[in-house]
């Protein structure tokens, strides 16, 4: 994994009594999307988390960039380079979309930037621009996600880690979704991609890996995975599917 832009080296993580994960060791190089599958409880989301800098691994390594991370917190890694979006839209509710957009951008940015910034995510989804100063609760969901994830496509991090981007929304919006991870992965952005829908997140991404009950099961290309999915995922094997 030494060419990997994130590498985790045999990471346990524990709440408490309760382990969540198993010594996971997985990469991703850089401008590839790592699709993140398993059912629920697998242990999807405390990687996510322990990537970001949310949660700290009780044993393992993580490598981003080549450099040891392991112990970054959440505002250290974001000022590495990456974006997590977590479960559910992450908007402030009561703030409008324009002061939620000056509030996801990053510290640093001069007022004149933020303001570019702030106008080019309106050209990127007019949806947003028609309601600048609506609150950020009101919009629907899918409005919501492209909330959340248009600030990191203003300013690219190197790595976005997104967790369940359709979680709850209708097929069109999830489209409208998947849209803009894709403006993201075509800049050359890195993605690691946590997603209910198996066959849409393979069909993105470049390389897959299975959790399940906390253990890596599987990865590599999404071109050899189906039969594994279909073991790890769905618990179905061969001779039963046969």
């Amino acid at each position: 994994m030494s060419t990997a832009l994130l590498s985790i080296e045999e990471m346990s993580i524990s709440y408490g009594p309760a382990k969540a994960l198993f010594d996971v060791s997985i990469g991703v190089s850089e401008g590839q999307v790592l699709a993140i599958l398993g059912p629920n409880g697998a242990g999807k989301s405390s990687l996510a988390k322990a990537v970001a800098g949310e949660v700290f691994p009780t044993q393992g390594r993580i490598f981003f960039g080549g450099k040891d991370v392991t112990k970054l917190s959440a505002h250290q890694m974001s000022r590495a380079g990456v974006a997590y979006l977590p479960e559910g839209s992450g908007v402030f509710r009561e703030l409008s979309v324009v002061d939620n957009l000056r509030m996801f951008l990053r510290r640093g940015c001069s007022r004149k930037a933020c303001g570019e910034h702030i106008e080019r995510v309106f050209e990127l989804f007019p949806e947003l621009a028609a309601h600048k100063h609506q609150r950020g609760g009101t919009l629907s969901g899918g409005e919501q996600q492209m909330l959340s994830l248009a600030p990191a496509l203003v300013q690219p991090p190197k790595l976005i880690i997104v967790d369940e981007p359709s979680l709850g929304l209708a097929p069109l919006l999830i489209d409208r979704v998947f849209e803009t991870l894709e403006i993201a992965r075509n800049e050359g952005v890195t993605i690691v991609l946590i997603e209910q829908y198996v066959h849409r997140a393979l069909a993105f991404a470049t390389q897959c890996a299975i959790l399940q009950r906390g253990q890596l099961r599987w990865s590599g290309p999404t071109s050899g995975a189906h039969e594994e999915i279909m073991t790890h995922y769905f618990g179905i094997t061969e001779e039963m599917a046969g």
